[in-house]
C-alpha cells in the first residue's frame, strides 16, 4: 500500500489512455507543485460520486487508476498537466484533504490476456468504432472511429473502453473488471445498448415519415 496524491475528477481515467488537464483550483496547483518538488510523477485519479470537481467537499469513488505526469506547463494563472493512465487503484482509506486531497492505496492486479479471447476484441472495436461514427454525427467531443490503438491486446481492450462514448457510471463499470474476458464483455454489452440510443437519437432527427 501507498499513500497517493488523489485528483477526483468529473470522468474516469482508464489505463494506457491520455490525461489532459487544466488546473486553476489552488488545492490542486499546491499538490502539483509538491509532487515536482519532490521529482514524484504519479497521482490517483477517482471519479467524483456527488458534488463538483472545484471547491472540495466533493464524495468520490473508491477505484480508480494512477496516473503518470508526463509534462506540466504554466501560462497565464493555469497549469497545463499531461498525463498518461497506469495501473488502476483501489482506495483503501482517504486521509485529510489539507492541502489537497490523498489516500491509502493499493495497486489492482493487470488483467491477463488469453489468446482466445480475441474475437471477442475484434468485436468490441468493431462496434466501439460503429458507435463512434454514430456519435460523431451527434456531439463533437467523441474520438475518431479511425483512431490507431496499441498492438498489445491489454492496451488495446483498455483503450477501446476508454475511447467508447459511454457514461461515466458505465465507464467506472468497465474500469472494475476482474479479467480481460469480463471487461471485453462489458463493453459490447454496454456499447450495444448505447448504440440503441444512438439509433434512436438519428430516427427522431429524421422527422415523421411522409
Amino acid at each position: 500500500m501507498a499513500v497517493l496524491a488523489m485528483f477526483p475528477l468529473g470522468t474516469v481515467l482508464f489505463p494506457y489512455m491520455p490525461l489532459r488537464l487544466r488546473v486553476f483550483e489552488e488545492r490542486y496547483l499546491i499538490m502539483l507543485s509538491d509532487l515536482v518538488k519532490a521529482n514524484d510523477t504519479r497521482f490517483g485519479v477517482v471519479l467524483i460520486e456527488r458534488g463538483h470537481e472545484v471547491g472540495g467537499g466533493e464524495q468520490r469513488f473508491g477505484i480508480g487508476t494512477i496516473a503518470e505526469m508526463l509534462n506540466v506547463t504554466a501560462d497565464q494563472g493555469f497549469v497545463h498537466l499531461t498525463a498518461q493512465g497506469g495501473p488502476r487503484l483501489e482506495v483503501i482509506s482517504w486521509l485529510d484533504d489539507a492541502p489537497h486531497p490523498r489516500a491509502e492505496v493499493r495497486e489492482l492486479p493487470e488483467l491477463i490476456w488469453e489468446d482466445g479471447l480475441e474475437p471477442l476484441r475484434h468485436e468490441a472495436d468493431r462496434l466501439v468504432r460503429r458507435t463512434l461514427a454514430m456519435a460523431s454525427e451527434f456531439t463533437e467531443n467523441v474520438w475518431p472511429a479511425v483512431i490507431e490503438l496499441s498492438e498489445d491486446p491489454i492496451e488495446a481492450s483498455w483503450q477501446l473502453a476508454g475511447i467508447a462514448p459511454l457514461n461515466a457510471i458505465d465507464q467506472l463499470m468497465l474500469l472494475r473488471s476482474t479479467t480481460a474476458n469480463d471487461l471485453l464483455s462489458t463493453l459490447i454489452k454496454l456499447i450495444n445498448e448505447a448504440t440503441i440510443l444512438y439509433d434512436a437519437s438519428w430516427l427522431d432527427d429524421q422527422g415523421p415519415a411522409d
